[in-house]
């Protein structure tokens, strides 16, 4: 590239192979100022020798780390020394930034020396037209198996598979297999099993590489072979082929359509991936963020944010008119709006820690239809067992702050049924919403503090009411 400085690195310049990361686990500033620098110099030299032989994951942070104008100008300066795996590394809104402002010509370039299930990664965010342009510049074969991938729904097995696997027949002897793979250059680079199949590529079983080392040239790979216990259909959600593996401890799974044919593997990296976005998506759900991500621009984070913040206004006025209707109760003892916070709070806060349980333990299947029935009965039990201990505490305070012993015990009573309340919604809602169909991380989280500030709020300045009129 014309104007770029081929020079030697500067003396003192951090080494790229060297620890990138301060104590604080975030990419050092004195790194990023290198970066930094030798892109306004497009010291082409410096960049490959400190950045291009980062591994991907490290590039990504560094990408995620400077500034916009800095990413693309990092990536033009590389060149071919870029590695595009990096992309599948970075938010998507980063991703899309990059790509967007790059050629189609040389994403196709650096697709192709992409695994398939990168090269999905990357590609399935753009827009189709720039999807088939990409997809018309790679070879025949590696063009039809990324269609392939890229024609299942987001988020299932078949968009997170690798097309790149090594299938072999039945008949095939042990030696043939090991000749085999020495000789292709089109295998993939790593891989655990080998497939056995018949001539429709209908999927027959696996070989374990150590099993095909420990063995005989001559043994036939059928006599060998293992039935794929775990064949993953290529419709499947990705989070439950993530659970396929975390229980049966897999490394790796075929991918099979509709008709049992190979079409892919699912590799433990992948799944790693999934696991995270899925906890890290469940997370975000239940805070109201929806699938927001750090390099969201304002527009893109309040448009998130705010439907939710409309349905937890709406069902704030629900709380505020119980309030409203004991008004004339919270005018004759101020006290009572000094407490209401803490009500409020409390009761929010225990139903928080058992709705957290009830969605994570639905999402991880631990919590079903078998023993659902166990589970409510300990979380009354342990709301029941915590609102006899706050109830104590705050009835002492407030019976002391106040110099009124009826008020502490008024409040006592009322916290005890708020807790019990609040565990008993805490994991009611979310499994009404999972029976209903509806996602109980997205749900539960505003329906479940709106019943308990509801309950808490009736119980209270009603025990309250009916004391002050007995008075």
């Amino acid at each position: 590239m014309a104007g770029e400085n081929e020079t030697t690195p500067p003396a003192g310049a951090p080494e790229a192979q060297s620890d990138i990361y301060g104590e604080d686990g975030v990419v050092r500033a004195d790194f990023l100022a290198h970066v930094g620098a030798a892109i306004a110099d497009r010291d082409t030299l410096t960049l490959k020798h400190d950045v291009g032989a980062l591994h991907q994951s490290e590039l990504g942070d560094v990408l995620e780390a400077l500034l916009p104008e800095q990413r693309l100008a990092l990536v033009q300066l590389l060149g071919k020394d870029f590695d595009f795996t990096a992309l599948t590394e970075v938010d998507e809104a980063i991703r899309l930034e990059i790509v967007d402002q790059l050629p189609n010509a040389q994403i196709a370039e650096a697709v192709k020396g992409l695994d398939s299930d990168d090269a999905v990664y990357i590609l399935e965010d753009l827009d189709q037209e720039d999807q088939d342009e990409i997809l018309a510049q790679l070879p025949f074969t590696e063009r039809v198996r990324l269609r392939r991938a890229l024609a299942y729904p987001e988020e299932t097995a078949g968009r997170r598979m690798q097309t790149e696997f090594v299938a072999v027949p039945p008949f095939w002897t042990v030696g043939q297999t090991i000749d085999y793979m020495r000789e292709d250059k089109n295998l993939p680079e790593r891989f655990t099993q080998i497939f056995v199949i018949d001539p429709t590529f209908k999927l027959l079983g696996a070989v374990d590489l150590d099993q095909v080392l420990r063995t005989q040239r001559t043994v036939k790979i059928h006599d060998v072979m293992h039935e794929t216990r775990h064949a993953i259909p290529a419709t499947l959600d990705q989070e439950e082929a993530a659970r396929e593996f975390e229980q049966y401890d897999l490394l790796s799974a075929a991918v099979v359509d509709e008709n049992e044919r190979l079409v892919g593997v699912l590799t433990i990296d992948d799944v790693v991936d999934v696991i995270q976005q899925e906890a890290a998506e469940d997370l975000m759900r239940m805070g109201g963020v929806g699938d927001e991500e750090l390099s969201d621009t304002v527009l893109s984070t309040s448009r998130s944010r705010v439907p939710w913040l409309i349905v937890n206004l709406a069902t704030a006025f629900i709380s505020a008119s119980v309030i409203g209707f004991f008004g004339a109760t919270i005018e004759q003892m101020v006290a009572l709006a000094a407490l209401m916070p803490i009500v409020a709070s409390l009761g929010g806060n225990a139903a928080t820690q058992t709705m957290t349980v009830t969605v994570r333990a639905l999402a991880t299947r631990d919590l079903d239809i078998h023993n659902s029935g166990r589970v409510i009965r300990r979380e009354v039990l342990v709301g029941l067992l915590n609102g006899i201990v706050i109830a104590f505490c705050i009835g002492t305070i407030a019976g002391v702050w106040f110099h009124n012993v009826d008020l502490g015990l008024v409040i006592a009573v009322a916290m005890v049924i708020t807790l019990l309340a609040a565990a008993l919604a805490g994991i009611l809602l979310p499994l009404l919403l999972h029976r209903l169909g509806a996602d109980p991380a997205i749900s539960s989280s505003i329906f479940v503090t709106t019943a308990t500030d509801v309950i808490g709020f009736l119980t209270f300045l009603g025990l309250a009411s009916w004391w002050l009129h007995l008075g």
